[in-house]
């Protein structure tokens, strides 16, 4: 099931919920339904839109324990 960020309209809370067709979406804070959904980082980010102050790290600094080059940021 996906997690999805949410702003309630409401009370302005800002939380993750885990939602699915019979469950949707509510603010913990005030129980409220009208709520905005925030892009979330994964979903819109991309190597090839990173800006160079937001290059990758580089091989080895990651700390994957496989060692330098095992990761996919290289």
């Amino acid at each position: 099931m996906p997690i999805f960020e949410y702003i309630c309209r409401h009370c302005h809370h800002h939380f993750e919920a885990i939602v699915s067709a019979s469950r949707p979406a509510a603010c913990p804070a005030c129980h409220g339904s009208l709520l905005d959904k925030q892009p979330s980082t994964f979903a819109v980010a991309s190597k090839s839109s990173a800006s160079p102050s937001q290059a990758p790290v580089a091989c080895g600094a990651c700390g994957d324990p496989r060692g330098p080059g095992s990761c996919g940021l290289d």
